[in-house]
């Protein structure tokens, strides 16, 4: 199984390098933040002019997942579309892949700060679901307890050839599991902000995705 696994609250999960969480004994993929859309959402709202093909290069590597993974359950952890009108406004082709990828397997839409959840293509939508010794929401709670969330689209950088890349990174300690982005055009916030830094352990682990999952200690201000 390629990705880096690891125990949340007794729950044995992988985290794959395309940034999508695996929990094999519930036959569960995971994805956070795909954004579908943007470049749509970008161009009404006169900012940048982006290529529109962020849509079908997601679904793409979701798709990829699902043929690797053969998952019963599919649940998508908020900010799906970039915002609703992005969601009624899906091109045809895209919304029937969509549809595809649904069919057979339970699809779970959580709510995110961007959309509620895109209602007429169907699944189940939900605030949170907790399942098990988890509970699945998109934005983080401090103090909780078994906990898998997205919505700040966490990067980390890891030094090569004399470089330094910055990678989307899952951010893992003892009590919560916080999702890259797994949407094509989505930006991140670097692991060392306060805002992440106040919601991990000292001993979190930073794995950053990319052609194969790598595992560091959390970046902070501190180490810097």
């Amino acid at each position: 199984m390629d990705g880096y696994g690891f125990t949340l609250a007794g729950a044995a999960l992988t985290a794959r390098p395309s940034g999508a969480l695996w929990w094999a004994a519930e036959g569960l993929l995971c994805v956070s933040d795909l954004h579908l859309g943007k470049s749509g959402r970008m161009a009404r709202r006169g900012g940048a002019l982006l290529p529109p093909y962020e849509t079908a290069d997601t679904l793409a590597r979701l798709e990829a997942e699902i043929r690797a993974l053969g998952p019963g359950h599919v649940l998508c952890l908020g900010d799906s579309f970039d915002d609703l009108a992005a969601a009624e406004g899906l091109a045809v082709a895209e919304a029937d892949w969509l549809v595809r990828l649904m069919a057979g397997r339970r699809w779970t839409w959580i709510e995110g700060n961007h959309d509620p959840g895109p209602v007429q293509i169907g699944g189940t939508h939900r605030a949170e679901l907790r399942l098990g010794p988890l509970c699945f929401r998109h934005v983080a709670r401090p103090g909780a307890e078994g906990e898998i969330s997205g919505h700040y689209h966490p990067k980390a950088g890891l030094s090569a050839g004399g470089r330094r890349i910055a990678r989307p990174c899952f951010l893992v300690d003892a009590r919560r599991v916080i999702l890259p982005a797994f949407g094509t055009y989505t930006g991140g916030l670097r692991a060392e902000d306060a805002a992440l830094e106040s919601l991990m352990a000292a001993d979190a682990r930073a794995v950053l995705t990319g052609p194969a999952v790598h595992a560091i200690p959390m970046p902070r201000r501190s180490r810097r």
